[in-house]
């Protein structure tokens, strides 16, 4: 187990919670999923969200990352599959009936299916397996033990901290969405709100750059 300064651990712990505090897509897609379909869903995209970024720490631990450094080919192909794939979302978005017309709860289905999406809508995001190669060695040496293991410990607190912060804005926007659902015209409105922002989302990513 690599034995890391505590002072080191101190100063990585507030720029991470810095840095998951600033508002981003995978926020943005925890505050839209919520507000959309209730606290459980805000709840569900960002412990999907998790799981996506475990994918890009992973990556990151083991060099992966650095292949969409290396190709603007292979950066481009998973940026524009995020970008379509966030389009099919804002289109469902818009053509679901609101929350207050579909008068059910959340089923298990439902909630496996928003952790599906925030999970694929992290890992098709190329700027966040870069994020993760530029980010973690900043606080990685050699000298404290494997690299790999090291890279892989501080992915985890910073995926960790991201997921209660995701977490608490979807469970706050769902808390929110619920009470503006029982008005018919408010749901109506929230629905295609929430479908603005996954467009928003895809908008963003279509049009950011590899640097």
């Amino acid at each position: 187990m690599p034995a890391f300064p505590i002072e080191t651990l101190a100063l990585f712990m507030a720029a991470a919670l810095a840095l998951n505090l600033t508002p981003g897509p995978d926020m943005l897609f925890c505050l839209g999923s919520g507000a959309h379909r209730g606290p459980k869903a805000g709840v569900a995209a960002s412990l999907g969200v998790a799981c996506g970024a475990m994918v890009h720490t992973a990556a990151a631990a083991f060099g992966l990352a650095g292949l969409l450094m290396a190709s603007p080919l292979l950066f481009e192909i998973v940026r524009w599959t995020g970008a379509a794939y966030l389009l099919w979302l804002a289109w469902n978005t818009f053509r679901s009936p609101p929350v207050a017309a579909e008068g059910t709860k959340v089923t298990q289905k439902d909630i496996r299916r928003i952790f599906l999406r925030g999970a694929l809508t992290n890992m098709l995001n190329p700027k966040v397996a870069i994020f993760y190669m530029a980010f973690l060695p900043q606080f990685i040496d050699p000298a404290w033990g494997s690299v790999v293991v090291q890279a892989l410990i501080l992915g985890t607190l910073v995926n960790v901290s991201g997921t209660v912060v995701n977490g608490l804005v979807g469970a706050g926007a769902g808390g929110l969405g619920r009470q503006l659902a029982q008005n018919p015209t408010a749901a109506k409105v929230l629905n295609y709100l929430s479908g603005a922002l996954f467009l928003g989302l895809a908008v963003r990513l279509g049009f950011m750059s590899r640097v």
